[in-house]
């Protein structure tokens, strides 16, 4: 993909307004939130924050879309095409997207298009196949009865996606939302709440229907909490930290009992064995960790590393992160941007203080880097712990920063052990050339990804999720569709024979 130099691009805000029932509209009683650089420092707008009257507003006008509207009852394909229509016009306005989004979140320019908005488009292009291919089923029961299965949109669908990969991960919620005939309230976190007004934008020039998508920012009380509470919510899709994942089970349970599904958090460990190409294992485990700044919930956090080869594959790593470039997102030159706020900046500072603490040998990094041009940046420099031990808090605990802990282990067992001993269970990596020792160790690694020999793939057609507290359900795939439909039986009395 020929990339321009996005420091010639110009912004092009959408409309700072909430999008409810096809319209831009102001906010009734939530008011304003500040929208940030975080490489700069600077403000770039003052963004709506919705409040509970707002989401009630866009819940009721994704209810009447459900109950009356053309969208669940459209014929399948009709659906799908326009899904297929939003998904060519995000590609089509990609560097628009990836620019608001890299200044907005302070990941690098390159990372926004090939990480974030490219994969967004892809997402809804996938899911736009699948809307011919839901299908039912004839149950052959016992007795004289026609007895077959239908699957239903399940309603009112609130999305609440986090700040990391903001695009991305809402066409992970909205692809198969809608294509399952389902309409949606987003609410996008109150730190990146740009581009999914820009999606909106997009989605009524697709044909979307007004009040299949509705589009509320704001900060996580009120609206986050209003839309896990609302009664016409028929589900919950979310993505973010187990903490705000509980406050949702709670909302459930004290209302309707929506129903829910929660990606969240990781502490991924990456084994590599003493047999494994230290060379590919050096580079997926680096880019496992600081790309995206390291804000990634299955990020490579933990680089579990044979004792015969610790010494060599974690001093590769060092030299790595001191040679690695940090600085202004839109420069091409550039390999890690900025975490996306100060106050996150902070709480990866402190895990680095609490990593010294505990006595783990700080190897790379463990500072803000505010040279020059990056003085008022939230920019980390990049970070690596040797001789952690697996209690240590950087070991247990998701940082969502560019921190990487080394552990050392010296069997198979003990591999296993210190991999599956943290309350998470998102993703893995296995690094070695034995192939059979590698898919019996997958089988035993608690994760709801395993990856052998590489490291943070991804396709639309493979699901993803977590084990343990990294989550419930999936997104991707044609399994994530059950999370957005009901299944219904039908039984018919056929007459005896004669």
């Amino acid at each position: 993909m020929a990339m321009v130099d996005p420091r010639t691009l110009t912004p092009k805000l959408p409309p700072l307004q909430l999008f409810i029932d096809g319209k831009f509209v102001g906010p009734v009683e939530g008011g304003s939130l500040p929208v940030v650089n975080p490489a700069t420092g600077e403000k770039i707008c003052d963004a709506p924050a919705a409040g509970p009257s707002d989401v009630d507003a866009a819940v009721q006008a994704a209810k009447k879309a459900f109950d009356k509207g053309p969208w669940p009852k459209l014929n399948p394909t009709a659906r799908g095409r326009t899904l297929r229509k939003l998904a060519d016009l995000v590609w089509q306005r990609r560097e628009e997207l990836a620019l608001l989004e890299s200044m907005n979140n302070g990941k690098t320019f390159k990372d926004a298009l090939r990480a974030d908005v490219g994969p967004a488009s892809a997402t809804l292009a996938y899911y736009s196949e699948w809307a011919n291919k839901i299908l039912g089923e004839v149950l052959p029961v016992g007795g004289p009865f026609h007895t077959y299965v239908v699957r239903e949109p399940i309603g009112v669908v609130g999305a609440i996606v986090p700040w990391n990969f903001p695009l991305s991960l809402t066409a992970w919620k909205l692809g198969p939302a809608l294509v399952a005939g389902c309409t949606v309230v987003l609410k996008p976190s109150e730190l990146t709440p740009l581009t999914a007004l820009k999606l909106a934008e997009l989605a009524r020039e697709a044909g979307l229907p007004e009040g299949v998508l509705n589009v509320v920012p704001g900060y996580g009380a009120p609206a986050g909490e209003a839309l896990a509470r609302h009664p016409d919510v028929a589900k919950i899709s979310f993505t973010g930290s187990t903490r705000t994942a509980r406050r949702l089970v709670h909302a459930s349970a004290d209302t309707n009992l929506k129903k829910l599904t929660l990606e969240l958090g990781g502490k991924s460990p990456q084994i590599v064995f003493a047999d494994a190409d230290l060379d590919a294992a050096v580079e997926a485990c680096f880019w496992g960790i600081f790309g995206n700044k390291g804000e990634v919930c299955n990020a490579g956090s933990r680089v579990l590393v044979h004792e015969k080869a610790y010494d060599e594959f974690v001093g590769r790593l060092v030299a790595r992160a001191k040679a690695m470039v940090v600085g202004d997102p839109l420069d091409p030159k550039t390999e890690m941007g900025s975490q996306v706020s100060l106050a996150q900046m902070n709480t990866v500072l402190g895990y680095v203080a609490s990593g010294r603490e505990q006595g783990a040998k700080l190897l790379a990094g463990g500072e803000r880097d505010a040279e020059g041009a990056k003085a008022k940046g939230a920019f980390v420099r990049p970070t690596v712990f040797a001789e952690v031990k697996p209690s240590m808090k950087i070991a247990q605990e998701e940082i969502f920063g560019p921190v990487l802990a080394c552990l050392r282990f010296s069997s198979d067992a003990e591999a296993l052990s210190i991999a599956n001993g943290t309350p998470y269970g998102l993703a893995a990596s296995l690094w070695t050339r034995d192939t059979a020792k590698a898919h019996a160790l997958a089988r035993k690694v608690k994760s709801g990804v395993v990856w052998i020999n590489c490291f943070n793939q991804f396709d639309d057609a493979a699901p993803f999720g977590g084990f343990k507290e990294s989550g419930w359900g999936r997104d991707l795939s044609h399994h994530a569709l059950d999370g957005f439909l009901e299944t219904k039986t039908i039984w018919t009395k056929l007459p005896a024979e004669e």
